[in-house]
């Protein structure tokens, strides 16, 4: 008995995707035809493209109909309105498609901008709108996918069936596979029997822990692996001076916890936090410990380091642009110009109760070719300054103070050392505080008198709130 179609009116389902402008589709072109027309450098790269992708390549200067018998795809670079279209219906006549360069008339098919990490292959179209753009996305995915992608992916096929009777269960199929990923973009390819590792049951699979250095506000800054680690995490334990902007290139579905730690505010305590990055590790969660800044400069990274070592935790350390290279990067200054130092230093300004640490070298430190960058030092500052000035070093050494270094509220005052010492509010500022002083920024004095733009990228800006002005 036939079945009769329904005539009854269907309510449409809502749209699960925007409008195409074209469709992206990726050919197979091992072992088969595909012909090229032209000498020109456009159709002798379009040649290199398909010989990459193992075409059977012919490649003509002049075309006959016959010549397209059997391929698959034709490209050519040719003028003429009248030749163009003849090529195009020889195409279709011959069940080939069309490719004319810089002619999307005359084209079934076009190239886009590709991102070659294969077996895995991005294509890359604005339909023609504007390649040189598509070009710049390019470039920004280039930077973002690790040189071995590729290697992971061919592994994934070559060990599909093993883990196929491994993990005979669908869910934890797809569970091996997103650990499997995620774990590519973060580490080199490990061997086969490491991947197979992966497949045991997840309460028996430890997660990891990675610090990663957020660097000093400004989401630019951040490294490659930085933002990979991101990518990949589980959760995120991220300090109270991590900007929204690092943040926000992390992993949509990432668990954030603040477990921030900032003077005169309530704290995490370390030991907690130490606690509990081993209690998600152990849970097999992918952790990232962000830190602001570079995690091993002045960031609690080695009690960490020793707290997850000691309960057999794997631990990695990515490293982040710390403040002070970002303060001279940003007022153009070299901390070891040789004319002017001939080494820095980075020195805490601030013990655990909040004063300078009483073991400080004060006499190796008050040498006045050395640059000296002192972290948190808003309060300590006039400290800081007598302490210079009694083992030696002149009271005219040039001193900068900043505060949110690389952020757009990026707070700076100069002066001297003695007018360090008279004590202007630096700890009024928003942030911590860092002290630059040395014989270095004195070029960037006189930079900050000549500069007409005040947020020359250069040059000197706006001053911290009730601080005195520079002692030029």
């Amino acid at each position: 008995m036939p079945i009769e179609s329904s005539r009854k009116p269907v309510e449409a389902s809502p749209a699960r995707i925007a409008p195409l402008a074209v469709l992206p589709l990726f050919l197979n072109l091992q072992n088969r035809r595909a012909v090229v027309i032209g000498n020109s450098e456009a159709a002798a790269w379009k040649a290199e493209l398909l010989a990459a992708a193992g075409a059977d390549l012919l490649q003509l200067q002049n075309w006959q109909a016959g010549d397209l018998a059997g391929a698959v795809l034709v490209v050519a670079d040719i003028d003429g309105l009248d030749e163009c279209a003849a090529l195009q219906a020889a195409c279709h006549a011959a069940r080939a498609l069309c490719c004319i360069i810089d002619k999307p008339a005359f084209c079934d098919v076009q190239f886009g901008a590709i991102v070659n990490r294969s077996p895995v292959v991005i294509g890359i179209s604005t339909a023609g709108a504007a390649p040189v753009l598509a070009q710049a996305v390019r470039r920004r995915i280039e930077t973002a996918l690790p040189l071995a992608l590729g290697a992971w992916a061919a592994a994934a096929k070559a060990l599909r069936g093993r883990i196929a009777a491994l993990l005979p269960d669908k869910a934890a199929r797809r569970s091996f596979w997103g650990r499997f990923a995620e774990q590519a973009f973060t580490r080199p390819l490990p061997d086969a029997a490491e991947i197979l590792a992966l497949a045991e049951p997840a309460e028996t699979t430890a997660g990891e822990v990675t610090l990663v250095g957020a660097g000093p506000g400004d989401a630019e800054l951040l490294t490659l692996k930085a933002m990979r680690a991101l990518q990949a995490a589980d959760v995120i334990l991220f300090d109270d001076l991590v900007s929204d902007d690092v943040l926000e290139l992390a992993r949509r579905e990432a668990k954030r916890l603040l477990v921030g730690k900032r003077g005169r505010r309530a704290s995490c305590k370390q030991d907690d936090i130490n606690a509990l990055m081993i209690k998600l590790a152990r849970q097999g969660k992918n952790v990232v410990r962000l830190k602001s800044g570079d995690p091993m400069i002045f960031g609690r990274a080695g009690e960490e380091i020793e707290a997850l070592r000691a309960a057999g935790i794997p631990v990695r350390v990515v490293p982040g642009v710390t403040a002070a290279l970002a303060a001279a990067a940003e007022l153009g200054v070299s901390l070891t110009h040789r004319q002017a130092a001939h080494s820095v230093r980075f020195v805490t300004g601030h013990s655990r109760q909040g004063a300078l640490p009483a073991d400080i070298d004060w006499r190796g430190l008050a040498d006045p070719e050395t640059t000296l960058m002192f972290y948190m030092g808003g309060r300590t500052a006039p400290e800081i300054a007598r302490r210079l000035i009694a083992e030696g070093l002149s009271p005219d050494m040039p001193v900068v103070a900043l505060a949110s270094v690389s952020r757009p509220g990026r707070q700076l005052w100069h002066g001297s050392l003695g007018v360090l010492l008279a004590g202007p509010a630096l700890s009024d500022a928003e942030g911590p505080v860092l002290l630059g002083i040395g014989a270095v920024f004195s070029a960037a004095f006189r930079l900050a008198q000549t500069s007409a733009a005040p947020d020359h990228p250069t040059g000197l800006a706006a001053a911290l709130p009730a601080t005195p002005r520079s002692a030029a």
